[in-house]
């Protein structure tokens, strides 16, 4: 898929499965694990609009709870893994919502979709991408957002 390039044509499914181990902070030290990475804040939003046309306001209520949870404030964020399905509608949603919590920061953090390169995975997706981003945390590098064409002036965050 083709996730915020003007030339996207929707999603593109994916076959895959990821596993994390999630544990205490004090559980791991205990036992001598090596630590990845924290889980800082979590966020969700149900804002029962509509599956292929969402409202800005879901999307952009769970980031807002997010930040809340783990006591960030937006200019904290360095990078955003966005859920960038390749849909039209999905992503200029997004873009929106992003600028919505995000402000003029959006445009200077780091934004991509890891979905350009696995697909959507559907129920598998979220651990996939948790993955990718944690891989890109111990690398120190920010994951592309594959085939990007050409931009689309309504998704003109990178």
């Amino acid at each position: 898929c083709r996730p915020f390039s003007a030339d996207r044509k929707g999603l593109v499914l994916g076959e895959g499965a990821g596993m994390a181990v999630l544990e205490s902070y004090e559980h791991a030290t205990r036992r001598g694990a090596t630590i990845l990475a924290e889980i800082a804040g979590v966020g969700l939003s149900a804002d029962a609009f509509h599956i292929a046309a969402p409202s800005v306001e879901g999307p952009a209520s769970a980031m807002r709870a997010c930040l809340a949870d783990a006591g960030l404030n937006a200019e904290d964020v360095d990078y955003l893994n966005a859920h960038g399905t390749g849909t039209k509608s999905n992503d200029q949603t997004e873009t929106a919502a992003i600028k919505r919590v995000f402000g003029n920061h959006a445009y200077s953090m780091s934004i991509s979709s890891t979905k350009s390169t696995h697909a959507h995975c559907l129920g598998a997706a979220s651990a996939l991408e948790m993955i990718a981003c944690v891989m890109a945390i111990q690398e120190d590098v920010v994951p592309p957002t594959a085939n990007y064409r050409e931009p689309d002036p309504a998704c003109d965050l990178d």
